[in-house]
């Protein structure tokens, strides 16, 4: 059974933050349009709303990882995989999920950690003079810690799933 049709929590939390990121963007085009304007006719710009712009493009991509992996949407090389059974499809995705993908969510959240609470421990605000102000920056970064959590979520999903089809339940 597809993401769509499996309706599990994990899946319902990766959909959640899919359309969190699609209404993410839509506020990046009209902060972007609006900054556009600004500059263009009247010459007038806000070093805040710039930066704005750039961290919710990167949120965006955070984010919409858990969605694009619960969608299988994300870069395969599937020349293989496309032609296998369902059951070999599925031994591919678990042994993908425990040897890369868990590892590497761990990995991230390990290393973003101490980069997030030191963020949050000395108050960071943008460099720019006139910039983002506390406490954006290290709200901010903590999507950091956020996306891997979401991506290994969706990883146990595609886990639990997997198991399920080569169990033939």
């Amino acid at each position: 059974m597809g993401p769509e049709g499996d309706g599990n929590t994990l899946d319902r939390i990766s959909a959640a933050t899919g359309r969190a990121a699609a209404w993410l963007t839509l506020l990046m085009v009209i902060v972007t349009f609006i900054v556009v304007v600004m500059r263009r006719f009247l010459d007038v710009g806000f070093i805040w709303v710039q930066e704005s712009v750039v961290w919710m493009h990167a949120v965006v991509f955070m984010l919409g990882a858990a969605y694009t992996l619960r969608n299988e949407e994300h870069v395969r090389v599937d020349v293989f995989y496309r032609a296998m059974s369902p059951e070999r499809r599925a031994w591919v995705d678990l042994i993908g999920v425990v040897i890369f993908l868990l590892p590497v969510c761990v990995f991230l959240g390990w290393k973003s950690f101490d980069f997030v609470t030191q963020s949050w421990s000395i108050r960071e605000a943008s460099r720019e003079s006139g910039g983002l102000p506390y406490p954006f920056i290290p709200m901010l970064k903590s999507v950091l810690l956020l996306m891997p959590v979401a991506v290994a979520l969706q990883g146990l999903s595609l886990f639990l799933r997997s198991l399920r089809t080569i169990r033939g339940c």
